[in-house]
């Protein structure tokens, strides 16, 4: 298999030289990252890191996702991703002491070659690419909207309305010069204020479920309007099936992704290891399911089946003049910002693997790199139509492969232990699952598309 970047020859060359360097690494013993005591990231800002990289736009659809799996069926359902997703992690992080590496690109490598350190890069800029762009067409569509909530006139044909305006200095202004800093432990400050700003989100959830009364009522040029049925519709189901039931699993798999940056935060940890990592990552993925419960469970118990599958979209129906619901679309929108810089680091490192990894660090190729990322997803959510559907095709497979398979595949691969261990059980079961979560929330797309047309 020849490369659009190289010669068959030099591939033949690299390959057996990679090769060659796993094979003496794999006879070393397994140990722990030999830099205890080291001055780094604190824990504390580890775990921000990472909820930062787990937590998006996908909580707005939580509340509707729970109405059509009742309030049980959704915590079962949201708990078993959340622990499936700390195993993969747990898999990831014992390879990692297994090679003595702390990259998934060179995981692949040890596991498949120089081809599986190509296809793990790959996914991971396809992946994070496509998370970035969908992330600043939000910022894009909604921004203008947030920000015309609290002006007190018609100001439309503004400059500061125009959402292609306000992208393009949003990423040059806030998204590039943080996505540049060198180590992902420098956004510590960024993810506190991200996670602050999620926090106060889901207290607003909580708060405004007694500010909208059941059956809901519509406020219409004055006039009240009751849309729902004080029997039938303010009821809360425990559980619940229909035809959008079919969307829950893919959209749940989804909300916990944060495999590619797990080991640049492994990296950069105070006093790294395993266990500590581990730690982080369970503190990070409770937290997260924390927020995502309370804000489900409350966005549903406000509007039950009337729900929006963005449940600020009721909020700003019900609630139309209401400062703090305004106020909470502006800081979940400025959180979403914040997130992105934190998407950079793990892309820009694949593609530094890819095209520069027999180079040391180099300010030219980090400042080039990250330049080059901000153009291409500027461009993507410009000017790519229907950019969504796009990267929902992409990102059902490069998600459950980052999250699942990939974790699944490299520890059946790499590990000496016998196959019925539990690890290399729950590996194979990873694997599989990824397999029919990908396939199928590649279906549930397509099948979506010929519905629409």
């Amino acid at each position: 298999m020849g490369w659009p970047w190289m010669t068959s020859s030099l591939f033949a060359a690299e390959e057996r030289a990679s090769l060659g360097r796993v094979d003496s690494l794999l006879s070393c013993p397994a140990k722990e990252l030999p830099r205890p005591g080291s001055v780094g990231v604190s824990y504390g800002f580890s775990v921000l890191n990472l909820v930062n990289a787990i937590m998006g736009s996908g909580i707005l659809g939580l509340a509707y996702v729970m109405a059509h799996t009742g309030i049980l069926g959704f915590s079962f359902m949201l708990l078993i991703v959340a622990l499936l997703a700390s195993f993969s992690v747990h898999l990831l992080l014992s390879m990692c002491t297994q090679t003595a590496v702390t990259s998934y690109e060179d995981l692949g490598l040890f596991a498949f070659g120089l081809p599986g350190k190509v296809v793990v890069a790959g996914t991971i800029i396809i992946q994070n690419v496509g998370a970035m762009s969908s992330y600043l067409l939000i910022i894009e569509t909604e921004l203008p909207t947030a920000i015309s909530e609290f002006l007190p006139g018609d100001y439309s044909g503004s400059w500061y309305l125009d959402g292609k305006t306000l992208l393009i200095i949003i990423c040059v202004v806030i998204v590039f010069p943080l996505a540049l800093l060198p180590k992902i432990g420098f956004l510590g400050y960024t993810s506190s204020l991200s996670f602050f700003f999620m926090v106060f989100f889901a207290l607003v959830i909580v708060i405004k479920k007694w500010s909208i009364p059941c059956p809901l009522t519509l406020n219409c040029m004055e006039q009240y309007f009751q849309i729902s049925n004080a029997t039938d519709d303010c009821k809360p189901k425990l559980f619940h099936f229909s035809k959008e039931s079919v969307y829950t699993l893919p959209t749940m798999v989804f909300l916990f992704l944060c495999h590619t940056s797990i080991l640049p935060i492994y990296c950069e940890l105070q006093s790294p290891s395993k266990k500590r990592m581990q730690n982080v990552t369970n503190t990070a993925i409770a937290l997260s399911f924390l927020i995502y419960l309370i804000s489900a469970l409350f966005g549903y118990l406000t509007f039950y089946d009337k729900v929006a599958s963005d449940v600020l979209q009721d909020y700003g129906k019900y609630l139309p003049h209401d400062a703090v619901v305004r106020t909470v679309r502006l800081c979940f929108l400025c959180a979403v910002i914040l997130t992105v810089p934190l998407i950079h680091f793990p892309a820009r490192k694949a593609l530094m693997m890819m095209f520069f990894s027999n180079f040391s660090f180099s300010w030219i190729h980090h400042f080039l790199i990250t330049l080059a990322l901000n153009i291409i997803i500027v461009l993507c959510a410009i000017y790519v139509p229907d950019i969504r559907n796009v990267f929902g095709v992409i990102g059902s497979s490069t998600s459950t492969c980052l999250t699942f398979v990939f974790p699944g595949l490299f520890y059946l691969k790499l590990s000496r232990e016998d196959f019925l261990s539990w690890k290399k059980l729950g590996a194979f079961v990873l694997l599989i699952l990824g397999g029919l979560v990908g396939n199928f929330s590649l279906a549930v797309i397509v099948f979506n598309w010929i519905n629409n047309k």
